[in-house]
């Protein structure tokens, strides 16, 4: 699938077959395999689900998620209501650390707190994401660092080479600066690039992945 048209009916085919998209007032742009999604959709969950949809398609390097979500009237919480079962949903999760705490306005969730792993960000993250009322989520969570570069740098290859996802002769490369990693490199499919993102993750004393890996395809 080589096409601009071909690529762009393809993300409009896949969002319209997932039975977790409502992709009626989605709409596709694609100039070579970047594709950027426009329009609204009716829940956070969809948000996320409508990128992940088009990341399926071959050939498709990059999605720009530019929806919005526009909540049904049922579904509206006020900022008091959000925020309470936004901090009992934190606190009942048990991959989520003491300490995370959840503010809304107008649906938006902040979290905020101490971690020392990326993966419980992304716990925290998850915890909240599929509640009702939910727009969107700005993740102010900070990854406490203390590890040594050199050691996070070990950790995190010898974390993609343990990956059955990614091919021993990968030419995925491993740059850190503090507690910022930097992935460069070739991966075949999404699920690949996924695969590399959450194994830097879960390596300790990573704060920030900054993704310069290419999906071929």
């Amino acid at each position: 699938m080589s096409s601009t048209k071909d690529i762009r009916e393809a993300v409009e085919a896949e969002l319209t077959f997932d039975p977790l998209v409502d992709a009626s007032d989605i709409s596709v742009k694609n100039i070579n395999g970047d594709v950027a999604l426009n329009g609204t959709v009716p829940s956070y969950p969809q948000y996320l689900e409508a990128a992940t949809a088009a990341q399926r398609v071959t050939g498709v390097k990059h999605v720009h998620n530019h929806l919005s979500v526009e909540l049904p009237p049922d579904n509206y919480r006020d900022d008091v209501q959000l925020t309470t079962a936004a901090n009992n949903a934190l606190t009942l999760n048990v991959t989520v650390p003491a300490g995370i705490e959840a503010t809304a306005r107008d649906g938006n969730l902040t979290l905020t707190g101490d971690v020392d792993y990326g993966s419980q960000r992304a716990a925290a993250e998850l915890a909240v994401g599929l509640l009702i009322g939910v727009r969107n989520i700005k993740d102010e969570i900070v990854i406490n660092f203390g590890a040594d570069p050199g050691d996070v740098t070990l950790l995190v290859q010898d974390a993609l080479d343990r990956n059955a996802l990614i091919l021993d002769d990968s030419d995925v490369e491993v740059g850190t600066s503090g507690g910022t990693v930097t992935l460069t490199g070739h991966v075949r499919t999404w699920a690949e690039h996924d695969a590399a993102i959450g194994a830097t993750w879960m390596a300790n004393g990573v704060s920030e992945v900054i993704d310069y890996l290419v999906v071929t395809g």
